[in-house]
């Protein structure tokens, strides 16, 4: 199998950091500390999801906070931050804040769309204007229109002792070239592309009525699109995430679980699943080597250069480092990557 012709050079995790309802804190600290074993390792990215109503990370940028307090250089993402659960004026705030106290470091992404089970959820998430809510475009615009600088307000001066700003405080300077967006849709790339922002593609697409239904072609021909209709053409930056697990250092038990993990969840992916016709990709479980070839394979990673590999979401903590530690020091050098000059492993293959 001939190379991918662009070298993988961004080596990233995702995680929703599980929890027991009994305990919070011990799986929060548990996800901290995955974050500072990644950097440890020499990843160039860690991310996390959202997990609204469940046991999973409600509020990553909370936690992305405490981990830029633990961490030096690992950048820091959300995969994705859903607007509709969001005001778009606090969240840039947020965001700022932690791009400081990270020294920049901060990469968020997020998507558009209405909350989870929202007929169940709107009385309590907005009850006074339900109605009014904008889940599409405009409120991402209106989102990205803040964190780029532009106004907030129509005020700006001292009052007494105290100053206001026009803008969102703290602006963080390059925070909106660090922007990126969840796409599943061709017609969300385009708008992606169009707005310059950089582009998250995961293990899920739309299935395009009379085309084959091959993932890797889908998720190929949705990168071509989002770079087609993108400022920086081919440049333009996009990661992809898919469930990959290397075996090499686990243990029989392990092996087998990953496995049957892997076979419980085949069948979604064998046809598109309810009415938007979402197709998923096979999870990926095996040895680095034979791993690594079938991602070279793989369409959809051929077109790009950065991958966030997403852990799956039932395992154990122990299962989780072993994981990281063979990505780090098996998968990602058979794929021509290189941990970051320093880390623990750094030139292990």
């Amino acid at each position: 199998m001939p190379p991918s012709p662009r070298p993988l050079r961004q080596l990233g995790f995702l995680t929703i950091g599980t929890f027991d309802a009994a305990d919070p804190r011990r799986g929060h600290e548990a996800t901290l500390d995955l974050i500072t074993l990644g950097e440890q390792l020499g990843f160039d990215s860690t991310w996390l999801r959202h997990r609204h109503l469940q046991h999973g990370i409600s509020s990553p940028v909370a936690v992305l906070a405490a981990a830029s307090q633990r961490t030096s250089r690992i950048r820091l993402g959300t995969a994705v931050t859903p607007l509709g659960w969001e005001n778009p004026l606090r969240l840039a705030e947020d965001l700022g804040t932690v791009d400081v106290l990270s020294g920049g470091r901060l990469e968020p992404g997020f998507s558009v769309g209405p909350p989870v089970h929202w007929e169940q959820v709107r009385g309590a998430l907005y009850p006074d204007s339900a109605e009014q809510e904008d889940f599409g475009r405009a409120r991402a615009e209106r989102f990205l229109a803040l964190v780029r600088g532009e106004d907030a307000s129509s005020f700006e001066g001292t009052e007494g002792i105290e100053v206001y700003s026009r803008r969102v405080q703290p602006h963080s300077p390059g925070l909106a070239d660090r922007l990126w967006y969840g796409a599943g849709s061709r017609s969300s790339a385009t708008w992606a592309g169009e707005q310059g922002l950089n582009l998250l593609t995961s293990s899920v697409v739309k299935a395009v009525e009379g085309e084959p239904l091959d993932f890797a072609e889908l998720q190929a021909e949705l990168i071509r699109t989002f770079r087609r209709h993108h400022p920086a053409g081919e440049r333009a930056r996009v990661s992809q995430g898919l469930v990959v697990i290397p075996t090499d250092s686990a243990t029989p038990e392990q092996r087998a679980r990953y496995e049957a993990y892997a076979l419980s969840r085949t069948p979604r992916t064998l046809a598109p699943q309810g009415p938007n016709r979402l197709l998923f990709a096979p999870d990926l479980v095996g040895g680095s080597e034979e791993l690594a070839e079938r991602l070279r394979a793989h369409a959809g990673f051929r077109e790009v250069d950065e991958v966030a590999i997403a852990l799956p979401f039932t395992f154990e903590h122990r299962d989780y480092v072993q994981i990281l530690t063979d990505l780090a020091t098996r998968l990602g050098p058979a794929l021509g990557w290189r941990p970051a000059s320093g880390a623990a492993g750094a030139g292990q293959g």
